[in-house]
């Protein structure tokens, strides 16, 4: 959950009256030759652009801005306002902090490619800033926002992974960092459900080879998701189905140990029985030490 825009302000410094430093315009003169019937028309030409072009103050535009975002009137309109912050007064303290706003106010809007270029760029220009965290958590809020279904490319799922363990790394012990561990459970959960879609669907066509890889993936990435009772106990039916006994064993008895009470270890215990063995863990099977390196084997 990213914070309210007056945790945000606050943040920033609030909107405090400053006027920045202010540039006159000077105008070159440029002497050329003139010759010829045509010169006329040629210096209206340059006459005409004799135009005076006043920036406004920095401090105006922002606080236009933050108006714009005050109880969600017009985040798009609000991002323009901070974005013309940075292009008139781009080296001033009101630029840096009009690009975060602007980052914030595309991610409102629901503008999430323009968040993270906002937000990109920030952290590329100010990565010793007490807000790159935010700035960064953006970029990963931005990408979880967007997972899809999981009948669909899991690319942006990836991306929002990546983006959510460097907020993790990098600021351990920012509040973000807490929102990002849950968001990356529920990214990570989101691949997993992936995969035993996929898996599932080679179960049905009897490519149980095919399914074990997909179940395995889970079970040796994916521990933590609630997708691994079931990867567990359609391993058991695939290395049944192949004649694989022992793994088959193993995932029952792993899928017994870490989760007794779970309805899929009553169908992997009957297979198993089924077939005239009991579970039975195999402690050099990958199935068993994937949950060794969790301490839960």
């Amino acid at each position: 959950m990213t914070p309210g825009l007056r945790e945000l302000v606050v943040h920033l410094g609030g909107a405090r009256s400053m006027r920045g430093l202010r540039f006159a315009a000077g105008l070159i003169v440029l002497t050329l030759p003139l010759s010829g019937c045509g010169t006329g028309a040629l210096w209206d030409k340059f006459a005409a652009k004799d135009e005076t072009y006043t920036d406004e103050p920095a401090d105006k535009l922002y606080n236009e801005g933050l108006y714009l975002m005050n109880k969600g009137k017009d985040p798009k309109a609000a991002s323009k306002k901070f974005e013309e912050v940075d292009r008139q007064h781009p080296y001033s303290d009101w630029a840096r902090k009009s690009l975060l706003m602007s980052a914030y106010a595309f991610y409102e809007a629901g503008d999430y490619d323009s968040c993270i270029g906002s937000a990109t760029r920030y952290v590329t220009m100010h990565p010793g800033s007490p807000d790159a965290a935010y700035a960064q958590y953006l970029i990963a809020a931005s990408h979880y926002d967007q997972i899809p279904d999981i009948s669909r490319d899991q690319g942006r799922t990836e991306k929002a992974i990546a983006a959510l363990e460097e907020v993790i790394r990098k600021y351990p012990t920012s509040e973000y960092a807490t929102s990002a561990k849950k968001k990356l459970e529920g990214a990570r959960d989101q691949l997993a459900g992936k995969e035993m879609n996929v898996g599932r669907y080679y179960m049905e066509k009897r490519d149980y080879t095919a399914a074990i890889n997909r179940f395995k993936t889970v079970v040796t990435r994916y521990q933590t998701t609630r997708h691994v009772e079931e990867a567990l106990a359609r391993l058991t039916e695939a290395y049944m189905a192949i004649g694989i006994v022992g793994e088959a064993q193993t995932a029952a008895a792993v899928l017994g140990h870490n989760f007794p009470d779970s309805k899929w270890y009553q169908d992997a215990y009957n297979l198993v029985k089924s077939g005239g063995v009991e579970p039975s863990e195999n402690r050099g099977s990958y199935i068993s030490k994937a949950f060794k390196k969790l301490g839960l084997g």
